[in-house]
Parts: structure tokens; C-alpha cells; sequence
């Protein structure tokens, strides 16, 4: 009952980069994105956190972004990035095959050595895989304590991050020493758009003549995803997510076919995930992917506070579940009570095919 009270009254807030109103105990400083690359352009939730950390306040502080890897995608995205976004001063290129693969030991030891040169106020970083494997490490090396989660900036050292699986806010001041280590939501910051702006930054190299070769003791073996024309689920303009209400992996086609003809990326609650009926890298909630799609339709979702919480930022919430007081239905933009069996295939037969 609580639960649900507080769902009552909490909102769904859109978070903002607000004016400056205080003092601040950081000097002017610069910021450092440790950014995610891929197919030689910056990962979507990396230039997220390359927003927020324009939010800063501070009009002197300048934006320098780490990319790191080998081969020509590295510098193809390090001429990307210098050259489709104003608000980044500096590129650093880190090129050796010790960073081919975002393992936690190199990279923090990068980001370390990187710091120790550069001397900057914040590192930013994405709250996805990446950014959750590495900058805990990173923070750790610094002895810092880390910031994560950060859904809002109100100044360069108070911050909003989501607690209780989102159902509350808290505001956190930094008192620490420098570097400030924060990850962000990336479904908190909309991307940072290209820019036909014509200012050029700078492209430097890492030395890596000093860089521990004892890099620990985890090894890359391989990484498999799944072959699937349907758009990414972090990044997906639709989501179309079925729980456990599907009761076997055979029904749960019918999610597959209606994101098909949407054009949408499919999801699952973590009982259907439990359940086997799809593999684990579709689930969306505290302990899956956030996602915050324009679009997001439910079916046989209960609404437990673990899913909401991965959900809630969606922009139309669409619901439908036969139970009436279904918690989903208090944060639904539209609820329909109903058989999903009936109310799928009706769908299926009545949208038009995807072009």
C-alpha cells in the first residue's frame, strides 16, 4: 500500500539544466566524458552524458572527451566527434589493443592516468554497461566516492539521482576532493545533436608510455548478440514489452509480431525473463535496461516498482491487463482492461504493415 501511495503522489519530472543560484566549492576546472564508440560515431548514451556535462554551470569550464580502442573506428570517431559537436574543446585518443574491449582494469587505469594529467573537476560518464563496469574502478583508484544514476544537475557540486527503484528523488551535494565521478541516466539527457557549426576541436594522443602494463587479471573472451533487424531496445523511438501474463515463450510472438509491424523494439519484465521466455538482455527495470521511449506499450505487465522504475520517463505510457487494479494502471497514460489474447491479434489485424 505504500508502494502505491507514493506512486500517487510522485510525479513523472522532467529534468532540466537550471541556472546557476549558488556557490560552489570546485575551481574552474575542466570536464572529462570517458565516451563509448562504435562504427567510428559516439554511442547514443555517451553523448547523453557529453549533455549533461554541458549542464555544468560554470561558463569557463571546458569539455574534453576520452575515446579509446584501436584501428581506423577509433579515429574515424575522434574526427566525428571533433567536428560535429561545438561544445567539446578537446578529443583525447587512447589507440592500443588494450582497449579494444571495455574491460574494467584498462580502462580505469586509462581514465587514472588521464585524470592525473588533465587535473579535471568531473568525469562523466554514461549509466549503462560500460559506464557501470569502469568508472566504480576509476572512482576507486581516485579515491573518490562516485555520484551515480544522476538524473538531474542543479550546479556543479548538488546533483538529483532516483532512490526506492525511482519512487523518490535525492538531491546530493559533493562535499569530497576533485574529480567529481558521475554517470548519468541517459533517458534523463537527450542526446547531444550534431551541429553544423564549423569549430574544430583538437585531437590529442595519450601517452601511454607510462600506463601499468599490470592491467589485472580478467580476460576478454568473446561477446555474442543476438542478429535482430528491431531497433535497439535502449534506444528505441517504440518498446513493446510482454510479462509474464504471456504464460509461455510461444505467446510471447505475439510481442514479437506487434513490434514487428510497429516498427518497435521488444521488451520483458523480469518474471517473463525468469519465466525463459526471452533472453535476459530485453528485460527493462531497476535490475534491466532504462529505457524512455516516445511510445511504450505494456501487456500483462503487473506494474511492480522494480519495472516502473526502468520505465516510468517513457513519454505515453499504453496499458492492457485484465486485472483492473494493476499498479501499471496508475502510471499509464492509456489503460485498457482486457484480454491481451483478444486484444493483440485484433491489433495485429486491424495496423497497417510497417513500410
Amino acid at each position: 500500500m505504500a508502494a502505491r501511495a507514493l506512486l500517487r503522489v510522485i510525479k513523472k519530472r522532467a529534468v532540466s539544466c537550471p541556472a546557476f543560484r549558488g556557490h560552489y566549492t570546485f575551481r574552474h576546472g575542466s570536464t572529462l566524458v570517458v565516451a563509448e564508440h562504435e562504427g567510428g560515431v559516439i554511442k547514443p548514451p555517451s553523448l547523453s552524458a557529453l549533455a549533461a556535462a554541458t549542464c555544468l554551470p560554470d561558463p569557463d569550464s571546458s569539455v574534453s572527451v576520452l575515446l579509446a580502442g584501436s584501428g581506423p573506428s577509433l579515429h574515424q570517431a575522434a574526427s566525428h566527434a571533433a567536428s560535429s559537436y561545438p561544445s567539446i574543446s578537446k578529443v583525447l585518443v587512447a589507440d592500443s589493443d588494450k582497449f579494444k574491449n571495455p574491460l574494467a582494469e584498462p580502462w580505469a587505469k586509462l581514465v587514472h592516468l588521464v585524470q592525473h594529467s588533465g587535473g579535471y573537476s568531473h568525469i562523466f560518464a554514461a549509466a549503462n554497461s560500460f559506464g557501470k563496469n569502469i568508472m566504480p574502478r576509476v572512482a576507486a583508484l581516485l579515491d573518490v566516492s562516485p555520484i551515480t544514476d544522476v538524473t538531474g544537475i542543479s550546479d556543479s557540486n548538488t546533483f538529483i539521482r532516483p532512490i526506492y527503484a525511482g519512487n523518490a528523488l535525492c538531491t546530493v551535494r559533493y562535499t569530497g576532493a576533485s574529480p567529481c565521478i558521475l554517470t548519468i541516466r541517459s533517458t534523463s539527457f537527450p542526446a547531444l545533436q550534431k551541429s553544423v557549426d564549423s569549430n574544430e576541436a583538437s585531437i590529442s594522443q595519450v601517452d601511454l608510455s607510462t600506463l601499468d602494463e599490470d592491467l589485472g587479471r580478467s580476460t576478454y573472451i568473446s561477446q555474442s548478440s543476438q542478429d535482430d533487424e528491431r531497433p535497439d531496445l535502449g534506444n528505441a523511438r517504440v518498446v513493446v514489452t510482454g510479462g509474464r501474463a504471456l504464460k509461455s515463450a510461444e505467446n510471447f510472438k505475439l510481442i514479437e509480431a506487434l513490434a514487428e509491424k510497429l516498427g518497435a523494439a521488444v521488451g520483458a519484465t523480469r518474471a517473463a525473463v525468469d519465466a525463459g521466455y526471452v533472453p535476459n538482455d530485453l528485460q527493462v527495470g531497476q535490475t534491466g535496461k532504462i529505457v524512455a521511449p516516445e511510445l511504450y506499450m505494456a501487456f500483462g505487465v503487473s506494474g511492480a516498482i522494480q519495472h516502473l522504475a526502468g520505465m516510468r520517463d517513457s513519454k505515453v505510457i499504453v496499458a492492457v491487463n485484465n486485472d483492473a487494479d494493476a499498479p501499471i494502471f496508475q502510471v499509464a497514460d492509456y489503460g485498457l482492461v482486457g484480454d491481451l489474447f483478444e486484444v493483440i491479434p485484433e491489433l495485429l489485424e486491424k495496423l497497417p504493415e510497417k513500410k
